[in-house]
């Protein structure tokens, strides 16, 4: 392929890509963030791989660019994802005095 294909595949993808991601509803994020997680994971193996089996220094240093970029996406949709599904917790129920001395009053 010549690169004016692959760059006008690389733009149309980013233009998809935006617009199946701000059509999802908020409900949705979370249960897609998970997935998003999973498949960084993929990623960050696979940038390791790749590597593993750099041939020169210029190979070595893009990998090891791509497995720190990619351990920071991974790591970062983790507390992203955690800190939205804290949202949904409720808050703790205080126990009335009552309850806590066991019904006895002073």
């Amino acid at each position: 392929m010549s690169n004016l294909a692959l760059l006008s595949i690389f733009v149309l993808s980013i233009f998809i890509g935006f617009e199946v991601v701000s059509k999802v509803s908020t409900t949705l994020h979370t249960p897609l963030m998970s997935g998003a997680n999973a498949i960084h994971g993929i990623i960050l193996v696979g940038a390791i791989t790749v590597t593993d089996h750099a041939s020169n220094n210029i190979q070595l240093g893009l990998g090891t660019a791509a497995v720190v970029l990619a351990t920071v996406n991974m790591v970062g949709g983790f507390v992203v994802t955690d800190r939205m599904l804290e949202m949904f917790k409720g808050k703790p129920r205080v126990k009335k005095d009552a309850e806590v001395s066991g019904g006895e009053s002073k």
